[in-house]
Order: structure tokens, then sequence, then C-alpha cells
């Protein structure tokens, strides 16, 4: 009865106080894990070496295409209108000396033969006055031996016939020139913008009777900055051709033609501030054109312009987000220290900034992004860091001669 008691109770003390010194042997007998020193790396950073290198800056600019030239014809002389020019309609195009309007030319030939038969009698009063003079000259000598007087000799008539021709010489010239203005002539080549007479109507002198352009020159009035103006030398410009690019879309089609940039307005605009230089394109409707992707450039289209300046700069070209917001770039030194430098910028735009001073040539310019950048602070490159291979490879070989030390001290 006693073991049975002492089974049941005392056994599974016993056991549950072996278990207590085995886990107390074995947790003494253990060895304390081995402690590495915990190592901290330098912040990684992406860094290229920056050069100088031409640079050839384009200012971006836009605008409406117009002539040259623009006239409103008129009627130098009045009358009704006898016939009008196949080509003298909205959009006909012309040539220089094509004859547009042709007024009546009855009345203006009738004062042509007028001014004719006065000049004509004016001829024959002084023929008929020369005779005279000859006459009494010879009357006079014959009778007195003195010296004649002017008026015996009818020179004062004389020059009062000879002043009668010029007069009559000048009406014919002022009736042929009414006469020859009653054609209307083209004076360039151009296109008809808008005509405001037609068949039968009367035109008084002065009166407009169309509106015409030039098409041998059209003109670009392109807005400028005055910070862009800077790259832009315009003496140099107007000794230089095709230094303008124009591009506009044409019946869905991209359509490139070339400009030279000629002068500027000289005056600063009051609204906005800028000022308007003026590019030329040379035959802008292709009328002499032989290419056949020659397309026209037509008047009131609006394009776009890019000004290409007028030399190289050598200069820093960085990527935009390498440049802070107080103009300096981060750069590491020799010893691996960050170190910020405030630099020149000349431009920049969203791909780009252009640097003029601030760098030297085959400085690093940190190109990756730096958070809580200060002076002095140390980094390491992609070059430094030694590959996981060679640095396991050092590690056995550091242990290696640690237990060689051991074994012979």
């Amino acid at each position: 009865m006693k073991n049975s008691i002492w089974m049941k109770g005392g056994l599974p003390l016993i056991i549950i106080l072996l278990a207590i010194v085995i886990a107390a042997v074995m947790i003494t007998s253990r060895k304390p894990p081995e402690q590495q020193p915990v190592e901290t790396k330098d912040f990684l950073v992406d860094a290229s070496p920056v050069n100088r290198e031409p640079v050839q800056f384009t200012v971006a600019s836009q605008g409406n295409v117009l002539p040259k030239h623009q006239t409103n014809i008129s009627a130098q002389v009045s009358g009704r209108v006898a016939s009008l020019a196949d080509v003298f309609v909205v959009g006909g195009m012309f040539k220089e000396g094509d004859v547009l309007v042709i007024l009546e030319q009855d009345d203006y030939h009738t004062e042509l033969k007028l001014a004719e038969a006065e000049l004509a009698q004016a001829t024959a009063a002084l023929e008929e006055e020369k005779a005279r003079g000859k006459v009494a000259a010879a009357e006079w000598q014959s009778v007195n031996s003195v010296v004649p007087p002017e008026l015996g000799l009818r020179k004062p008539q004389l020059l009062k016939e000879q002043a009668n021709v010029k007069a009559a010489e000048a009406k014919l010239e002022r009736a042929k020139r009414n006469l020859a203005r009653t054609e209307i002539r083209a004076p360039y080549n151009g296109i008809v913008v808008e005509r405001n007479i037609d068949l039968g109507q009367f035109v008084s002198t002065g009166a407009v009777v169309g509106e015409i352009y030039a098409t041998d020159v059209a003109e670009v009035r392109l807005p400028i900055t005055d910070s862009d103006l800077a790259f832009i030398d315009l003496s140099a410009s107007v000794k230089s051709a095709g230094n303008v690019a124009l591009k506009a879309k044409v019946a869905g089609k991209l359509r490139h033609w070339t400009a030279d940039l000629v002068r500027t307005e000289g005056v600063l605009d009051r609204g906005n501030r800028v000022i308007y230089a003026i590019a030329q394109v040379e035959d802008p409707y292709r009328n002499s054109s032989t290419s056949e992707d020659g397309a026209p450039l037509r008047f009131g289209q609006f394009v776009e312009a890019s000004i290409a300046g007028n030399e190289n700069r050598n200069l820093f070209v960085l990527p935009r987000n390498v440049l802070r917001l107080d103009n300096t770039v981060l750069t590491v030194n020799d010893k691996r220290k960050l170190v910020i430098k405030p630099v020149e910028v000349v431009r920049s735009n969203a791909q780009n900034v252009y640097i003029s001073g601030g760098l030297e040539a085959g400085e690093l310019v940190i190109m990756s992004a730096v958070p809580n950048p200060y002076e002095g602070m140390k980094v390491r490159l992609p070059g430094d860091e030694v590959p996981t291979a060679q640095a396991s490879n050092d590690k056995a070989k550091d242990g290696e001669a640690i237990h060689t030390d051991e074994a012979n001290p």
C-alpha cells in the first residue's frame, strides 16, 4: 500500500527534478554566440567627372507670317472700269508689271491729241518768229549801221514762243502719263487680297481699287524676351543665312522652312516687355522653287521658330536635377568627402542646366539624390566597394593566419 502511494506521488517529483537539473547543466555549458562588430558604411553616391563642351543655344519663339510689302493700289486718274485682268481676283497671283485694271481711255486719247496739236502750233509759231527775227535783223542792217536793239530783232517775242513750246511739251507729257495711268499695273510679284471695284464702275482719282501682298519675301514677327536676346547677336545674324528654322502643320503634315533673322524692331513692347525680331523667308509661295516637297508658306500661317545662336560656348552640361534650389551642386573630392559648390548658371531647361563657372574640368559631380547633405560628409563611390567573393577569401585567409599563430606560439 505504501509502495503504491510512493509511486504515485514521489516518482513524478523525481522526474521533474531531474529535468530541471539537466536543463541547468545544458544552459551553463552552452557557449555564448559569437559577436561580430557592426560595420557602418559611408553613404553610396553616383558621381561622374564633368568637362566643358561646346554648346550652341537655340531660342524658341512663334509668330504669324506676314508680307514684307502690302499695298492698297489706287487709281491715279478717274474713269469707268473698262476691263479687269483674270488674275485680279482674291487669291489671284500676278507678276510685276501685269495690267490689273484698265479704265476707259477715250477722253485721255482726246487730251493726248489736243496736246499734240498745241505742241505743233507752238512749234510753228516759234519757227515763224525765228524767221521774223532774221528779216528784222537784215532790214535794220540795211538802214542803220548801229547795233540794233533787242526789240528791233524781236528777241522778246522769240523767248515767248520758246516758252509756249515748252508748255505745250509739258501738256503732251502729262497727257501721255494720264493715258498710261488708265492701266493700273502691279508694282511687284504678288497676290490679290481684296478687290473693291468691278466692271462698269466709275472710279475717281485716288480711290482704292484693291489690296495686294508681295510674294517675293515674307516676314515673321518673333517675340524674344530680354534674357533670350543675350544668346542672339543680331549684328552677326544679319550676315548669316538660314539661322531660323520654321515649322508648322500644313494639310495635316509637319512642314519646315528656313528663314534669316535680319533685324529687330528696336523697341520693347509695353504690354508684354518683349522685343520683336524679324525673320525673312525668300519666295514663300515657292513660285520659283523646283523642289517637289517645297510647300508654300502662306500669309497668315502661324509657325513655330527655333533661332540658332551666333556662336558656340564652352559650358558644363548637367542634368537638371543636379542643380539645387540655391544654385549649388554636390561634388566629391579626393578624400571621398562631399563638397557643396556654388555655380554660375547660364541657362536651364526641363532636361539640362548649363554652367559657365564654379566647377573644374574632371571634377566629380554627384548625379544621385543625397538626403540632408552637408559639407564634409563622407561618401563612397560604386568603385570603392570590395566584391563579396574577394571579401570572403580575405576573411578566410585571416582566419587561417590566426589558427597558425595559435598553433605556433
